[in-house]
């Protein structure tokens, strides 16, 4: 039976104020889009024509559609970036581009995974493809901000001990992670914490070792899944390549499901099927497949 996962706030903090609380105009003030002046101004042309108050704004020139954007986000609580801040890789397009088809296609994705998988029992899910090329970390990255702005408290981590990506996509330091916490040679769980998205942590993957595969097959990986699916809600584990040996088939086994990404025109029918048949047979769920359309 699907199961619809809902996170309910911790008893220690108080509950966040209604969005109509927070009124548009305070927002666009304390950001410096507009001043107090101006706001006065357009409160008064809202209140004498009947409009909201941010296409008041736009009408007498006060701020740009992507300033009212931006203000709603921080009133209604959706957080995203604009170009060029937080300095993150522009390919993550849910923090950047959260009004486009693309997002708007992982955020539909992240619901099919919030009705088919996720529960308060099952937070983890390993990401993976059948050859780099099919833009398996670009989806995790994206997703794992996507779940972040729900309010979930995500982690994304680089599993890929052969071509690590996410510390390049989240500008983050690679020296220590996942393999030497395998490794055993770091005893905190190395997760950063994204500034610019408050629910979101990344654990970077670290040096790339000599032994991949032995390190993903230790007793300490499953362990280390175990501990961190209690800390979060949800936890993404980008994978390697299928095609770079049976690490991705090892990590959806200790995650115990899979998502599958494939690139259009580019992923060959018989390498995802066997990608699919490997982790299926080794006793892991595949819990369905998203299509890269990019060119």
């Amino acid at each position: 039976m699907d199961v619809v996962y809902t996170l309910d706030p911790p008893a220690a903090v108080a509950p966040a104020r209604n969005p109509a609380d927070r009124h548009l105009g305070g927002i666009l003030v304390d950001s410096g889009k507009i001043t107090p002046a101006e706001a006065e101004r357009a409160l008064r042309l809202q209140e004498s024509e009947g409009l909201r108050f941010g296409e008041a704004c736009l009408r007498l020139g006060f701020a740009s559609r992507a300033d009212i954007e931006q203000a709603l986000s921080g009133q209604f609580r959706y957080p995203y970036l604009t170009a060029g801040e937080g300095g993150l890789g522009a390919e993550l397009v849910t923090a950047y581009s959260p009004f486009s088809p693309e997002a708007e296609a992982l955020r539909a994705l992240r619901a099919q995974l919030v009705l088919r998988w996720f529960t308060p029992d099952r937070t983890l899910l390993a990401v993976a493809s059948p050859t780099p090329e099919d833009g398996r970390s670009h989806i995790a990255a994206n997703l794992a901000i996507a779940f972040a702005q729900l309010g979930w408290e995500t982690l994304l981590v680089d599993a890929d001990l052969r071509r690590p990506r996410q510390h390049q996509i989240f500008n983050l330091p690679n020296r220590m992670g996942l393999s030497a916490l395998l490794a055993g040679r770091e005893c905190a769980n190395g997760a950063q914490r994204i500034d610019c998205f408050s629910h979101l942590s990344v654990l970077p993957a670290g040096a790339v070792p000599p032994n991949p595969l032995e390190l993903l097959s230790c007793a300490q990986f499953p362990q280390l899944l175990r501990q961190l699916a209690r800390q979060y809600a949800v936890v993404l584990i980008d994978s390697p390549a299928a095609q770079s040996g049976a690490d991705s088939q090892t990590i959806a086994v200790r995650a115990g499901g899979a998502l599958l990404v494939v690139r259009e025109g580019r992923t060959r029918t018989n390498a995802l099927q066997a990608l699919a048949s490997g982790i299926l047979g080794a006793g892991a769920a595949v819990v369905g497949s998203a299509i890269n359309h990019a060119a």
